[in-house]
């Protein structure tokens, strides 16, 4: 009757002081980064969009976004492969605006932060496949990104694929 007594009345200190493990729902990934293409082929002299759209899922505003894009280790395996990103723009209400930098490190001030709760940012990429590239390979990339909220929290991610863009030979 004791050890009842002790449990019960550590249990409700525990309870009124907030020490208590809490039933709740898992929370969202603070801030989530996804990829697209507008194209999974291309040919040697071609273009391909890769659009990259950063997500704040929390109540808190984004105040800085770091973020590197890097090919993937098969992509570098191919020497004959050529291509290099030449151009960035932001989306944003107004139409599209250019981009602080084209990469492959700090493309988190693309997002043109601060990004408030909710609401999402897509930077695009123009991926240009040199006209004398090799055909038949893939070209991917991964990408780790690290930001920084309001609250003074931070979220760290990576490493965060792209979709794979598979050059053809015309």
């Amino acid at each position: 009757m004791r050890r009842t007594g002790l449990t019960a009345v550590l249990a409700l200190l525990l309870a009124v002081f907030g020490l208590a493990p809490s039933a709740s729902a898992a929370d969202p990934a603070p801030a989530g980064l996804t990829f697209a293409t507008d194209s999974a082929t291309t040919t040697p002299g071609g273009t391909v969009q890769l659009s990259m759209t950063l997500t704040n899922n929390k109540t808190y505003d984004v105040l800085f976004v770091y973020q590197t894009i890097e090919p993937t280790w098969l992509t570098t395996q191919r020497p004959d492969l050529k291509y290099s990103f030449t151009g960035c723009t932001l989306a944003t209400a107004t139409g599209s605006t250019p981009c602080a930098g084209t990469g492959p490190s700090n493309l988190g001030s693309n997002y043109g932060a601060t990004v408030p709760p909710g609401q999402s940012r897509t930077v695009t990429l123009t991926l240009q496949v040199a006209a004398d590239s090799g055909c038949n390979g893939n070209i991917g990339f991964y990408s780790y990104y690290y930001a920084e909220f309001s609250d003074a929290t931070n979220t760290s991610a990576g490493p965060v694929f792209t979709p794979e863009t598979r050059v053809l030979c015309a």
